[in-house]
């Protein structure tokens, strides 16, 4: 059965400040999709979500619903991370949204998925496209 990986990453220049999130995808080792999108003035820890929630919705459209192949997410935000395997509480009300907006997209679209941190050098091509969409933005 094929696998789905995905990319996620985040960031501000401040916190809060011009932030961008960034994610890539593949199936089976084969980049299909990737996105990029500046958000404005906004804190690390809204664009690591919001990163999350765009690589989710594109991977929902290039892949259809649902996304029966597992998926592994990979993120260098243990916090997300944490938050999303239920280890941690989310307790700033934004983030809340924000996380329950990607538990009600998991649910419709994605029965088998996990996430995993991993240190920031395996996660270079989200980052870049995380600074790329700063980059534009600011």
């Amino acid at each position: 059965m094929a696998e789905v990986t995905i990319f996620t990453d985040g960031g501000s220049r401040g916190n809060p400040g011009p932030a961008g999130s960034g994610a890539v995808i593949y199936k089976d080792d084969v980049e299909i999709a990737h996105v990029s999108k500046y958000l404005g003035i906004q804190t690390n820890n809204f664009a690591e979500y919001e990163a999350l929630i765009l690589a989710l919705q594109t991977t929902h459209k290039v892949l259809g619903s649902p996304v029966t192949a597992p998926v592994t997410i990979k993120m260098d935000s243990e916090l997300i991370v944490k938050q999303m395997k239920g280890e941690y509480k989310v307790k700033h009300p934004v983030l809340k949204e924000k996380h329950q907006e990607v538990r009600l997209l998991i649910m419709e679209s994605f029965p088998n998925i996990k996430f995993q941190h991993v240190p920031r050098e395996e996660n270079k091509v989200a980052d870049q496209y995380a600074n790329d969409a700063m980059d534009r933005g600011s």
